[in-house]
Formats: structure tokens, sequence, C-alpha cells
């Protein structure tokens, strides 16, 4: 699992740095998503709606100075070379954290050529936060 940990650490530095080349490289071509809004509305998209998201979101943060609060919340097998990891997601602006985040249930699989790719995500959106502290949480 240690291989694993250190994909995921990596992953996640991606995500803090808002480098979508890092992370384009991270995500599977047949990945596919689905997630719940605040409201209870439901998304499900692909590989390429997700890179057009990810992209709005790092270039909209990187022009405010938004900062990504990231934590692992946990991290375990579920197939053969696949691994979940449930990872909360907010933001900080201007030193202020956002009262709400995302929980991210991502799914990863380790193909043929021994990479790690994420081929799966389901997402619960705006998590008011002090939900999440129930968590033994890991700050990353």
């Amino acid at each position: 699992m240690s291989g694993f940990e250190d994909y995921l650490d990596d992953f996640l530095s991606s995500w803090r740095k808002s480098s979508l080349d890092e992370i384009k490289y991270k995500i599977s071509d047949t990945y596919q998503a689905r997630e719940i809004s605040s409201q209870s509305e439901l998304y499900d998209f692909g590989y390429e709606e997700s890179i057009q998201g990810w992209d709005q979101a790092f270039s909209a943060f990187q022009k405010n100075g938004t900062k990504w609060v990231l934590k692992k919340l946990a991290v375990t097998p579920v197939r053969r070379n696949e691994m979940l990891a449930i990872i909360f997601a907010s933001i900080e602006v201007d030193g202020k954290q956002s009262e709400t985040g995302s929980v991210f249930f991502d799914t990863f699989r380790k193909g043929v050529q021994g990479n790690w790719k994420l081929v799966r995500s389901y997402i619960e959106a705006g998590v008011p936060i002090e939900h999440i502290t129930a968590f033994q949480t890991e700050e990353k």
C-alpha cells in the first residue's frame, strides 16, 4: 500500500498546487463520476467534463489567491489493484476556511504498467465542515 500512499500524496500535492497538467496525467481517460450538489441535484460526468471543471476551478482560484484545504479521511483497498480514498476538500480565502466542502470517494486503479489512475468518483458537495470533524483526520 505504500506505493499507493506515495501516489495519493502526489495527487493531493498536484491538487493543492492547482496543476492542471499534473492532474490530467493522474486521471484515467475512462474516468466516470457522480456528484450530488448541496441542493441534492445529481450530475454524472466523465473525463473531459472533469478536466474542464478542474481547469475552471484552478484558474479562478489562482486569480483570487484561494487555497485548497484537503484532508484524507480514509484509505482502504476495494479490489485487487484498486484503492478507495475518502478526501474532504474545502477552500480558504484570505485565511478564512469555507463553512462547507465536498467529500470525494475516489477510486484509483493500478494499471498494467504499475501506474495509479483515478477511475471513479462519488462526490457529496456542500457538506458542512463541522460534520467532518467527527472523522479522525490527517491534515495534508
